[in-house]
């Protein structure tokens, strides 16, 4: 009896999980919290983007803050988009993700 035929008979291929495209999966944002979050980080583009038109002010003070919190929005809402919809939610795990 050869090596190769005792072997054959006992072990299984693995199972390979299916592959997504690039990892992602709306499994973690469903309903209505997937469209609130895309539309909240839409929003917060067009607020980055109205606040660059403006070209002169007075007192700047609002606006350096204005730029800020739109900007801020915006790179957080992407961050949450992108954990919550590829494999690094698995991969951190759900309490990890949750203290973020």
């Amino acid at each position: 009896m050869e090596n190769g035929a005792v072997y054959n008979e006992t072990t299984e291929p693995q199972a390979k999980s299916p592959r997504r495209p690039f990892g992602c999966t709306l499994r973690h944002l469903r309903g209505w919290r997937l469209p609130i979050k895309a539309l909240q980080a839409i929003l917060s583009l067009v607020a980055v983007i109205c606040e660059e038109i403006v070209e002169a002010c007075i007192t700047c003070g609002g606006r350096y803050f204005f730029e800020f919190i739109s900007c801020s929005a915006f790179l957080l809402s992407l961050l949450v988009l992108f954990v919550y919809c590829t494999d690094i939610y698995q991969t951190f795990g759900e309490d990890k993700v949750r203290r973020l």
